[in-house]
């Protein structure tokens, strides 16, 4: 383990959530231009990713994206993601993905954390908005059939011409601490049950995402905590939630009123906790998930393993 001046710095680094990186500009201004839309499809240096239930071709060592030129895309809803710093457009369609010698179907669970940042921004955004599209054929007011518009940022409702925007539900996701030791716990809906990670839950109507973070706790592990302290963001398109991380102190006990959620609650010094990894008594949740990098950013370094 690092030396305590080394794990300080390290926790004050702050957070890099894989799903938060990104290499190209939204370039919203451009999602009702026809004429520029219109040029970059036919602009031979515009890469199209097609996507599949949030999965698209991967290929590599590293894994990369495998990206085709418009003329090769298949016929599907097109979708702008963004310009690069060299004006290289990028769009996502939404078709079965092809056989293609090298390359393998892959999701952001399995990837997202090896990606380039390019990459990484490329399929979460468009996994979320494959997601949205395929929920919203329909619009939820009338029940009349939506087109997409505005680049694939919009649906419209053909009977009644409201506008429906993509969803985003917001999250928070914490590690309880005391100072000296980190609440970790287990889900009961978790195979293995050396699973462990940190709370979560999203945030209710008319709440701020600090008092979330108090009632949460509170409900799932009977823990009071004090000065929740927002780290860093990322988006996790399973299908649409953006889950917004803290650090919590805990200072005593809570009425603790779901008892379904979790089932076990450690608690866990650096040393024990380092340990207990190393012993593969507990296994922490993947690279590619905010939740490990709380753990990490308390813990002030890398730990081995995941689920």
């Amino acid at each position: 383990m690092k030396d305590d001046r080394s794990a300080a710095e390290a926790r004050r680094g702050g957070l890099r959530p894989a799903l938060s990186r990104s290499g190209v500009d939204l370039a919203g201004y451009r999602r009702k231009d026809d004429a520029w839309l219109a040029a970059a499809w036919a602009d031979p240096r515009t890469r199209v990713l097609v996507v599949a239930e949030g999965h698209a071709l991967v290929a590599g060592s590293p894994p990369g994206l495998m990206l085709v030129e418009p003329a090769a895309a298949p016929e599907g809803e097109r979708i702008l993601l963004g310009v690069d710093g060299e004006g290289v457009a990028y769009f996502s369609v939404h078709a079965p993905l092809p056989v293609v010698e090298g390359g393998a179907p892959g999701d952001l669970r399995r990837y997202g954390a090896l990606l380039s940042d390019r990459d990484a921004g490329l399929l979460t955004q468009a996994a979320a908005l494959d997601a949205w599209h395929a929920g919203n054929r329909f619009c939820p007011r009338c029940g009349g059939p939506t087109r997409l518009a505005a680049a694939g940022h919009v649906r419209i409702c053909e009977r009644e011409g409201i506008e429906h925007f993509p969803r985003t539900d917001p999250a928070v996701i914490m590690l309880v601490h005391d100072g000296d030791r980190c609440l970790l716990a287990h889900n009961p809906r978790w195979p293995d049950e050396r699973r462990v990670s940190v709370l979560a839950g999203f945030v209710e109507a008319g709440e701020s995402a600090e008092q979330a973070v108090v009632r949460e706790v509170a409900e799932e592990v009977g823990v009071a905590v004090q000065r929740p302290e927002f780290l860093g963001s990322q988006p996790w398109p399973f299908p649409r939630s953006l889950m917004l991380g803290f650090t919590a102190r805990a200072t005593g006990r809570a009425e603790r009123t779901d008892f379904e959620e979790i089932t076990q609650v450690y608690w866990f010094t650096r040393a024990e906790l380092r340990e207990a990894v190393d012993a593969d008594r507990i296994r922490l949740p993947g690279s590619v998930s905010i939740a490990r990098k709380l753990i990490e950013h308390w813990y002030g370094g890398e730990l081995p393993g995941e689920w």
